[in-house]
C-alpha cells in the first residue's frame, strides 16, 4: 500500500501537468493497454480464466466507473489545483463509503468513527477554502473532486468484490478499464487526429509515467484487497493525499495555504479514524 500510495500521488502529479492536453487520457490508456498486453496474454494462456455473468457484470462495471473517474479526475486537473482536487476526491471517497455502510449495510457509528467522520467533513471545508471566503471557492474544483471522490468509492467497492470475491486477476480488472477507455475515446481522437498526434509528443513524458504507474499503483491495491480487508486498504491509500498536497505546493508551486494543509491533514486522520474504528 505504501508503493501504491507513492505511485498514484507520483502519476496524479503529471496528470496535472498534462491538464492542457484535451486527449491525455485516452493517450495514457493506449501507453497502458500496450504494455500491460503480454501480461494478460501471459495470464490468459497460463491460468485460461473462466468466466461466468457474474464476472462480466463486475467487468463492465469496472470499465464504466473508471471511465467516469478519469474523465472527472482530468476535468478538475483542468480547472482547478492539485492540491484541492486531489484532497478533496481521497477524502470523500471513504466518506462516501462510510454512510452507505451505516444506511445500507446496518453498522452503528461509534465515537471514533463519528469522530472521523467531523474530521473528514472539516478537512474538505479547509481544503476547498470554504471556511474563510466562501464567495471565492473554487466551484469547479470542488465540484470535480467531489464526483472523482464518487467515483473513487464506487470502483473501490466493485473492484474488491471482483478480487476478493470472484477471484478475477487485478491485471484482468486494471486492463478492462484500459480498455473501454480507449473504446470510447478512440473516435473522438480520430476525429482530432492532428491536434492528438501533436500532443502526443508534446505530453510525451507525462503520458508514458502515468501509461506505467497508473495501473501499477491500482493494481497493488487489488492484490492487497485480496489479503487484507477493504475497509483497512481504503484508508491506507489515502495516505496519498499529504503526498498529492505537499506536490501541489512544491512542484507545481501552487499557492497553498496553511488551511489547505490543515485541511489534508484532517482528512488523512478522518480516514484512519474510520478504518480503525471498523
Amino acid at each position: 500500500m505504501l508503493l501504491a500510495a507513492a505511485a498514484h500521488a507520483t502519476w496524479n502529479l503529471f496528470a496535472k501537468k498534462a491538464a492542457g492536453c484535451r486527449h491525455f487520457v485516452w493517450l495514457y490508456s493506449v501507453g497502458s493497454s500496450l504494455l500491460y498486453l503480454p501480461v494478460i496474454i501471459w495470464i490468459f494462456i497460463q491460468h485460461r480464466p473462466h468466466f461466468e455473468p457474474h464476472h462480466y457484470l463486475a467487468l463492465a462495471a469496472t470499465s464504466v466507473l473508471h471511465l467516469g473517474y478519469s474523465l472527472s479526475l482530468q476535468a478538475g486537473y483542468r480547472t482547478s489545483d492539485l492540491s484541492l482536487v486531489y484532497p478533496i476526491a481521497r477524502g470523500f471517497g471513504p466518506l462516501l463509503s462510510f454512510i452507505g455502510a451505516v444506511l445500507l449495510l446496518g453498522e452503528r457509528p461509534t465515537v471514533l468513527s463519528a469522530f472521523g467522520l467531523v474530521l473528514i467533513v472539516a478537512g474538505i471545508l479547509l481544503v476547498a477554502g470554504l471556511t474563510r471566503e466562501p464567495h471565492r471557492a473554487p466551484r469547479k474544483g470542488i465540484f470535480f473532486g467531489l464526483l472523482t471522490g464518487l467515483f473513487i468509492a464506487s470502483y473501490t467497492l466493485n473492484d474488491g468484490w471482483a478480487v476478493k470475491i470472484l477471484a478475477l486477476s487485478p491485471f484482468i480488472v486494471d486492463f478492462t478499464g484500459n480498455c473501454m477507455r480507449l473504446v470510447v475515446l478512440t473516435p473522438f481522437a480520430w476525429r482530432d487526429s492532428a491536434r492528438a498526434m501533436h500532443e502526443a509528443r508534446e505530453y510525451a513524458v507525462p503520458t508514458a509515467v502515468v501509461s506505467v504507474l497508473g495501473p501499477l499503483g491500482y493494481i497493488l491495491v487489488l492484490f492487497a484487497m485480496r489479503i487484507a480487508p477493504i475497509s483497512h486498504i481504503a484508508p491506507a491509500r489515502e495516505l496519498a493525499t499529504l503526498a498529492g498536497a505537499y506536490m501541489g505546493s512544491k512542484l507545481l508551486s501552487e499557492r497553498t495555504t496553511p488551511e489547505r494543509v490543515l485541511g489534508a491533514v484532517c482528512i488523512v486522520v478522518g480516514v484512519v479514524s474510520l478504518s480503525f474504528a471498523r
